[in-house]
């Protein structure tokens, strides 16, 4: 696995393993938006036999930014990291180790429609 830096990743890293080590299942709520960022969690989860579940968000930068702005603290993110991921951004495919995946869109009010992605 390929882990950087230390601090939160090391926490993370070590949480997940023993997740797996435990046959714990495990939610990693984390943007990864490329398909070396998701391979850090489906390889290791798949050899350790569990089944890898995905959900895609509906990405869009503008309204993303919108939302940023209107958080405070811890909870808001700078502007460039929200930038880089966008640029950064595959699409999974079932190819990636899913099991399942699921097509996720916020709409109007907040709340998320999910359904089946298809390719």
């Amino acid at each position: 696995m390929k882990w950087e830096g230390g601090g939160e990743h090391c926490a993370e890293r070590v949480l997940f393993e023993a997740c797996l080590d435990g046959k714990i299942d495990v939610v990693v709520d984390n943007t990864n938006p490329s398909r070396a960022d998701r391979r850090t969690y489906i390889e290791p989860a798949r050899a350790a036999g569990f089944q890898v579940i995905g959900y895609f968000f509906q990405s869009s930068l503008a309204p993303a930014l919108e939302r940023n702005a209107q958080r405070s603290g811890d909870a808001r993110i700078p502007d460039s990291g929200l930038r880089d991921a966008q640029r950064r951004l595959e699409l999974p495919t079932r190819e990636e180790g899913f099991d399942e995946l699921y097509f996720v869109r916020l709409r109007d009010g907040g709340d998320f429609h999910v359904e089946e992605w298809t390719e």
